[in-house]
């Protein structure tokens, strides 16, 4: 079952004082979470005095049982507790990992019910990159941010966005699966540790092997 705290929270607007619910676990089983979870609306509040709506990022624990996958929404390293729970799911086939923000979260809630391996994404979020500043579509600096939108028939749609267009690439799984093979960098993660798994991972990856 999922688990919700109750706490005094400030709003950053206007200063005033009142209790939010937060919640601390979530099980992908309930549908109505998982939507929330997904759109960020569980998430948000709206403060009672001056009616403005602010996100509340808050420690969360994810279970997705059919997909065989947790997740820990903290810019923290987790508690010992959390970790010996991921490894012990682990021999029973799940993954794990961290994530550093609200969107990263629900974005890595569909990839993974999407059945994606999350290396494969990074990878091509940074092929669409590459593409998108050799093609001239515009510069690095204005891409606002690099979207995985979802996956159908063995196909990864990623979207990069700048403040006033979009760009769709359709990327096949097997071919950045061909990339992955051939490369000589080791992209291996343990998936029981709980390992944070994005485009600032990467970067740091590229760059150790750089020096």
């Amino acid at each position: 079952m999922s688990q919700f705290s109750e706490k005094l929270y400030k709003c950053p607007h206007c200063g005033r004082q009142y209790e939010i619910v937060t919640y601390d676990t979530v099980n992908a089983e309930e549908s109505d979470l998982r939507d929330r979870c997904v759109s960020g609306e569980i998430f948000k509040n709206t403060c009672p005095t001056c009616h403005k709506e602010y996100l509340v990022q808050n420690t969360m624990l994810y279970m997705d049982r059919e997909h065989k996958f947790v997740l820990y929404l903290s810019d923290e390293e987790a508690p010992k507790e959390i970790k010996d729970l991921t490894q012990l799911l682990a021999k029973a086939g799940f993954k794990s990992r961290r994530c550093t923000t609200v969107a990263e979260f629900a974005e890595k809630i569909m990839i993974f019910e999407d059945g994606v391996d999350d290396v494969l994404v990074e990878l091509a979020r940074m092929d669409c990159l590459i593409e998108f500043v050799d093609n001239k579509k515009g510069n690095a600096e204005d891409i606002t941010s690099i979207e995985y939108q979802r996956c159908d028939a063995g196909v990864m749609k990623i979207n990069v966005r700048t403040d006033d267009k979009g760009l769709a690439f359709m990327i096949p799984v097997s071919f950045m699966e061909e990339e992955l093979d051939a490369s000589s960098v080791n992209f291996d993660v343990d998936d029981a540790s709980l390992p944070v798994v994005n485009a600032a991972w990467l970067t740091e990856l590229f760059a150790q092997i750089a020096e």
